[in-house]
């Protein structure tokens, strides 16, 4: 276990986690002036662990490991996890969870959490999704605003760094943005084409990655696999930037390889976090006036369930969400066949075409809420192509052009997708773990299918051919966007956390990861979430600004 000195006085707060929202709330509470301690499941690692630069060639297993496979069957599901960088996933036999029907739950435990390999595409939410219930009638609105959000996304676009296009569009409201990446020849071609035969908006992706120095972080240079790790610190990762400026301040308190195990509560509040060491598997508690739950959605469910807390109403674990995907299509560009490739090779983001069904306040097409794409066009190489020297170059780069974009759609949030604890299996550390249940239903399948018809037309539309409808769905859990199970809502019987992220049942719990959310949207979520983040702890800093949490 990592060695620190863990003061004898209570903390101001513990924060549960160390990913995109944990390293967050650290940076806030402690920049504040509170004193923290943050846990983090996984051990700590440095930029040398990073393997950016390593080939697969260079690799035992050319980055296919049996040990992945036999440690980790679902982790290895993940595109991420590779024999590079899999110890940063968890060992799905030591970490094991009940599947009612399928569920593929995606995790990392190690400093940084997933904000080490996450995709990095960086999305506002819109009015439409906070509201969407008034807009359709289905669930229930989110209680808090888009306008009231935005000071909140500003601040974390500000520090984070996002690079995008500005499109004006308000089911997809634009961020502060740094310079855009570039798109491909055939990439301009489907925007130019479905703007001017369908009237929709094709752009560069939104990624939290700098395309400039900023914040101190070098412009992107292109390696290529983001998810081994980055020693330029380009891409946002919460280690070497939040985590780091709380460091800064000397008021933080960085515990790793601390398992989370329950919350001890003392006459209706939170007292601490009790955890297990992870190596030695003893047993530690830390103690503080305010507990945040940053521990990714599943996780901080489970830390409550397990602690018997907030559940006086039923609601918590209820209404868990994932994106369902894998709807679209691909194809070939022919008109491009003859032009060589001349772009960075190894750019770290795609192309992203924002929703465009539901929009409109009467508008229904057999389904309620909707999907945006995520995509892109490259060529192939002809590694089969004969000759020598600079003829053999050009002949290699003479490949077929190739196009696809797939729909990431909301899942409606549903009472009977739900976690609970199974009472008869604990994990590696005896903490009982969780059983899933979660399904997509008919909403969820007619998005995916519209997905992948629309996305045939607007190939065609771009002068594609050989185009191919995606032939099967994502199933929950594997899109790695689980969020739901401790909805925010302004009535203690039907919700777990209030518009602050406070619980309604242990007023100095804040829940402030993927947990709190009332509805999906089809956006990724992560930027939405420390928004949300940065939110709550500036309340908590008014509202207990004497630094007793009462």
């Amino acid at each position: 276990m990592l060695q620190v000195s863990v003061a004898k006085e209570p903390f101001d707060a513990v924060v549960v986690g160390s990913g995109a929202t944990g390293g967050w709330a650290a940076k806030r509470l402690t920049e504040a002036g509170w004193r923290v301690a943050l846990l983090e499941a996984g051990p700590k690692i440095t930029p040398k662990d990073f393997t950016e630069h390593v080939q697969p060639w260079q690799l035992t297993y050319l980055g296919q490991s049996p040990v992945i496979r036999r440690e980790r069957p679902i982790q290895s599901l993940c595109y991420a996890c590779r024999e590079s960088n899999y110890q940063w996933f968890v060992n799905d036999l030591e970490n094991p969870y009940t599947q009612e029907k399928p569920f593929h739950w995606i995790r990392q435990r190690v400093l940084g959490g997933r904000s080490l390999s996450w995709g990095r595409q960086a999305y506002r939410m819109s009015e439409l999704d906070f509201k969407a219930a008034s807009h359709d009638g289905y669930g229930d609105d989110w209680p808090i605003s888009y306008d009231e959000m935005v000071p909140y996304y500003e601040i974390v676009e500000n520090y984070v760094g996002i690079s995008g296009q500005s499109e004006g569009l308000p089911q997809l409201p634009d961020s502060v943005f740094l310079p855009p990446m570039e798109m491909t020849c055939g990439e301009t071609i489907l925007r130019d084409k479905v703007r001017e035969k369908m009237g929709r908006v094709v752009t560069i992706g939104r990624v939290a990655i700098v395309t400039k120095t900023h914040n101190g972080r070098a412009a992107c240079h292109y390696c290529g696999p983001c998810e081994q790790g980055c020693a330029t610190f380009s891409y946002f990762s919460s280690p070497w930037t939040t985590i780091a400026d709380a460091q800064r301040t000397g008021r933080l308190t960085l515990i790793c390889d601390a398992v989370a195990a329950r919350i001890p509560t003392k006459d209706g509040k939170a007292t601490g976090v009790a955890y297990i060491d992870r190596v030695t598997r003893e047993p530690n508690e830390v103690r503080a006036r305010v507990v945040v739950l940053c521990a990714s959605t599943l996780e901080s469910t489970r830390l409550l369930l397990n602690s018997n807390i907030c559940n006086q109403n039923d609601a918590l674990g209820h209404y868990v969400m994932d994106h369902i995907y894998q709807g679209g299509a691909s194809g070939t560009m022919p008109a491009l066949e003859a032009r060589p490739w001349a772009g960075p090779p190894q750019r770290p983001n795609g192309i992203y075409i924002p929703r465009f069904r539901n929009v409109k306040e009467k508008e229904t097409n057999g389904f309620i809420r909707g999907y945006g794409y995520q995509g892109g066009g490259s060529p192939t190489f002809d590694m089969g192509a004969s000759g020598f020297g600079a003829a053999y170059k050009d002949a290699v780069r003479q490949g077929t052009w190739n196009i696809g974009i797939t729909a990431w759609c909301e899942c409606l949030a549903r009472k009977e997708n739900y976690v609970e604890i199974d009472p008869e299996r604990v994990d590696a550390w005896g903490i009982p773990i969780l059983k899933i249940h979660a399904e997509y239903l008919d909403n969820e399948k007619k998005l995916w299918q519209d997905a992948r018809e629309q996305g045939a037309e607007m190939l065609e539309a771009a002068g594609a051919k050989d185009v191919r409808l995606n032939g099967v769905h994502s199933v929950p859990g594997f899109c790695i966007h689980e969020i739901g199970t401790a909805r925010m809502g302004n009535d203690p019987r039907t919700s777990v956390v209030n518009r602050f992220n406070q619980a309604h049942e242990v007023p100095n719990i804040f829940v402030t990861d993927g947990a709190c959310w009332v509805s999906s949207g089809c956006q990724n979520p992560t930027l939405t979430m420390m928004a949300i983040t940065v939110r709550a702890c500036d309340y908590m800093t008014i509202k207990y600004a004497t630094k007793q949490a009462a």
